[in-house]
């Protein structure tokens, strides 16, 4: 028996077949170059929802070729998908606009004015975020400039909502995709009816709320003839990439937390109580998990600086031709603290966790005799770190405790220095596992599928590869870098 997992990110639709018993899987991404992301106006990000459709059908085509896995072995569909787009629908279920993606900054206004106009203790209280730049503000533009696409709406979805709705001929959301678009109030436990009012929409243009896990539709016979599926497939788990990144590490409870890596980084805990953070440096939502009988609250970091500083370093500071593992190996040569050397490495736009300053990235302590390319490597490494950390301090003041964090093997996580800095100044255990949101989505198919009876179930074949544990004869030093970073922070007025 087989699971199938989808992944709609921005730059490729990734497929994951996973067998039920052994946790074995098979992936393709499509396409291989990024897909278009369109952006007519500086600030803008649109994408063609039929890309994704278009791309996932590569994919799955890809997978089924390869296993020649019999259509009726697949017992589940899961979806995750990039975070707080906008996709609108007519009466027809047929697009009526480009997506208004992730990156899409444009509404920043309207939920800025939102926030000030409703109060901001009102809106922290009951949505547990500033309106932002999520997927209700985005709407709130497209009313005021686009009113004749406004008029004919019939629904708004997220990314992951149209493609399951595709799958299934069924339009629906989940209460963890409506709080990422700042769309459900956690005090009264239904959708945020003040918004709605605020922006003037109405609220029939919400599709039907279905559960996280659950049956949320079937593949009908004319999708199933297209993908070569079988007709009556069930699609059973849907959440965001960062939710569904967290189910995928096995984080579903209180304290535990899930954390990436790439262009940009990524830490996300789960916290019991229903909690947020004053300044709104860290956003919080639904988890998969959440219910109005268990509260399990996602709190998400972002730092838009981490892994493209190190690109930045691989493609301005090394020579032509060092990779990411040689450019490790000079780091690992330099001692901790990095002779002196500190980087601030928020230079990849406004940084939520600094009240959206941007204060670019900025190099210190540079000796011109002592130091070199392999100090430059290593203070950067440390000085994402340090982001990393100082974000979790946030975390940790909200009542998630740093203990133990999990995280693929990709990206920086492939580092030792990285990640054993990370370690370090935590004074968490890090778990490295061999999975992806994919995989994760084919596991959250199965538990919303009953195949699974929990998730502990779910997760037994999911293999560690690495642990690293903080090294009890380096704290100090690597304390002493942490808070040499931190006044670096106040002198420049961050």
């Amino acid at each position: 028996m087989k699971t199938l997992g989808i992944d709609i990110g921005s730059s490729s639709v990734k497929v994951s077949l996973t067998d039920v018993q052994t946790g074995e899987a098979v992936s393709a991404f499509f396409p291989e170059k990024e897909m278009e992301i369109k952006s007519v106006k500086t600030g803008w990000a649109e994408q063609n929802p039929e890309l994704w459709w278009t791309n996932m059908k590569a994919a799955m085509q890809k997978i089924i070729t390869q296993t020649q896995v019999k259509p009726q072995d697949i017992a589940a569909i899961g979806i995750s998908y990039q975070m707080h787009g906008l996709v609108l629908v007519d009466e027809n279920l047929r697009v009526l606009r480009d997506a208004v993606i992730w990156c899409d900054s444009r509404a920043v206004p309207y939920g800025e004015r939102a926030f000030h106009e409703i109060g901001g203790e009102k809106c922290l209280s009951h949505v547990l975020n500033t309106p932002g730049n999520f997927t209700l503000s985005k709407l709130a533009w497209v009313k005021e400039h686009e009113p004749d696409v406004y008029a004919r709406i019939k629904y708004y979805m997220l990314p992951g909502d149209y493609i399951a709705m595709r799958l299934t001929g069924e339009p629906c959301t989940t209460v963890s995709g409506l709080s990422e678009g700042i769309g459900w109030n956690f005090t009264a436990n239904e959708p945020a009816a003040f918004l709605y009012d605020y922006f003037g929409f109405d609220m029939k243009i919400i599709p039907p709320i279905a559960p996280t896990f659950g049956v949320q539709g079937k593949v009908t016979a004319t999708v199933a003839g297209e993908l070569g599926l079988a007709a009556g497939t069930p699609v059973t788990y849907r959440a965001g990439d960062q939710p569904n990144n967290a189910l995928s590490l096995n984080v579903f409870h209180p304290g535990e937390i899930a954390a990436t890596a790439g262009t940009s980084g990524v830490v996300y805990g789960v916290n019991g109580d229903v909690k947020y953070d004053k300044l709104s440096r860290v956003n919080s939502f639904a988890h998969v998990n959440h219910h109005a009988a268990q509260t399990r609250i996602g709190v998400l970091l972002c730092i838009n600086g981490t892994a493209i500083l190190n690109a930045w370093m691989k493609n301005n500071v090394v020579p032509e031709g060092v990779g990411y593992a040689e450019m490790n190996e000079l780091a690992a040569r330099i001692p901790i603290g990095s002779d002196g050397v500190s980087i601030i490495p928020f230079g990849n736009g406004a940084e939520r966790v600094l009240c959206n300053r941007e204060p670019d990235c900025s190099i210190h302590g540079v000796n011109f005799i002592r130091h070199g390319k392999a100090h430059l490597i290593r203070a950067a490494q440390e000085g994402i770190a340090c982001s990393f950390k100082y974000g979790m301090d946030i975390m940790n003041q909200m009542g998630i405790e740093t203990k133990t964090i999990r995280a693929g093997h990709a990206n920086l996580f492939l580092s030792p220095v990285f990640r054993q800095t990370l370690s370090n100044m935590t004074g968490a255990t890090i778990e490295l596992y061999n999975t992806d949101g994919a995989i994760g989505a084919a596991r959250g198919a199965g538990i919303g599928a009953g195949i699974y009876k929990n998730e502990t179930e779910a997760f037994a074949t999911l293999k560690k590869i690495i642990t690293v544990t903080p090294e009890k004869e380096h704290l100090q030093e690597s304390a002493a870098a942490y808070e040499r970073w931190l006044s670096l922070l106040k002198q420049e007025n961050i």
